[in-house]
């Protein structure tokens, strides 16, 4: 830091432009704040969509939006009321923070991400600043603390809490009937589908098979691919889009009793939805761009979700339990996969390369702007 400023990456959206800027060091002003030094931030394709102007909103004082909601911490001071953090922690902070309405009762529990107003704010998305810069303050019952040991891939944790929270839907979802095996895994005995292999689906496919799914991972591109060869060192199966269609793809899997969507293509999503087998879910995670309606076969997608009792759901954003369980299963996955875990991370790089990765082709599963140390 420099004269009361610190780096930082944000996008000014009146005037079109992506870059680095000097940004006020942040204070603590709460007993309950914390302040963190920020290690690594991922790059997502919310960031990139950003960048392309899409959405973002800077908050109601700044001409800009600092960038990056998917972060890991280090903390560096803790407020007088802050209980079980101390300085030297690892971190890793949520993202939507509750609307103001007393009435908003998912927001007045601390269950922002099914908030009734739509008014909450988001780090590095909406109206708050995000983590792409060197330092942040932040409420402490918005961060989750990580084990040491998992320093190396805790950045991977947002990511993983998407497909967290979808398995909390669908556990609550299917205990309409005896769906559950009688097992500790309680996908055992079912097949799941995940669509896409970028680092929301190869995460959401290695909690599908922790938790006892025979599981496939359904992406376009054909093999050999490295994502192709991850997904299939794990256990689970990849099969290109580009080679397989979905009728000839159904016939690979069988019964489908669950689909993971990770890939925001309205067109491959709703092919898939009509090879859902009985008492089926199909979890939604991605967010299309806007563009013009797709043709789908309506009369057949109701007629099925009705007689085969079908369950669509969306998902979006996650809560505390999510990151919890985020942070549990990546020490599972560093156990079980230690060389696909860390595969997951394409590449680090100085702030300086922000240019590249948010503006520039899409490269690799995970890219990390690293800043501290």
């Amino acid at each position: 830091m420099k004269n009361g400023t610190m780096r930082a990456v944000g996008v000014f959206p009146r005037r079109r432009e992506v870059g680095l800027l000097a940004h006020a060091a942040p204070r603590m002003q709460s007993p309950t704040d914390v302040r963190i030094r920020t290690l690594e931030v991922g790059i997502c394709g919310t960031d990139r969509e950003i960048c392309s102007f899409a959405y973002g909103t800077p908050p109601t004082d700044s001409e800009y939006l600092i960038l990056g909601h998917e972060a890991l911490g280090e903390v560096v001071e803790v407020g007088p009321g802050v209980q079980g953090l101390k300085p030297g922690d690892l971190v890793v902070p949520s993202v939507r923070r509750p609307c103001p309405h007393h009435g908003c009762s998912p927001c007045r529990v601390d269950r922002q991400d099914f908030c009734f107003t739509g008014d909450f704010t988001e780090r590095g998305i909406k109206m708050t600043h995000g983590f792409m810069t060197e330092y942040f303050v932040e409420e402490d019952k918005h961060l989750n603390t990580v084990p040491q040991e998992l320093r190396d891939v805790a950045v991977l944790v947002e990511p993983l809490t998407v497909a967290e929270k979808a398995l909390a839907q669908v556990w609550q979802v299917q205990n309409r009937l005896p769906w559950h095996a009688r097992s500790a895994e309680r996908g055992a005995g079912k097949t799941a589908v995940v669509l896409g292999a970028g680092p929301v689906g190869i995460l959401g496919a290695m909690a599908l098979l922790v938790n006892g799914f025979k599981t496939y991972v359904y992406s376009r591109s054909p093999e050999p691919n490295p994502k192709a060869d991850l997904v299939n060192s794990i256990g689970a199966k990849y099969v290109s889009a580009q080679t397989v269609s979905v009728k000839e793809f159904a016939g690979i899997v069988g019964t489908v009793d669950l689909v993971y969507e990770a890939i925001g293509v309205a067109s491959v999503g709703f092919e898939v939805l009509k090879i859902l087998g009985l008492n089926g879910v199909f979890v939604f995670t991605g967010i299309p761009p806007h563009k013009p309606a797709i043709p789908i076969e309506a009369d057949t997608l109701m007629r099925d979700m009705v007689l085969k009792n079908q369950v669509i759901v969306g998902t979006v954003n996650a809560d505390r339990p999510a990151f919890e369980g985020a942070i549990r299963d990546l020490g599972i996955f560093k156990q079980r996969w230690p060389r696909a875990l860390s595969a997951v991370i394409s590449g680090r790089y100085p702030m300086e390369a922000h240019r590249e990765l948010l503006l520039g082709k899409a490269t690799g599963i995970k890219n990390v702007i690293t800043i501290g140390q």
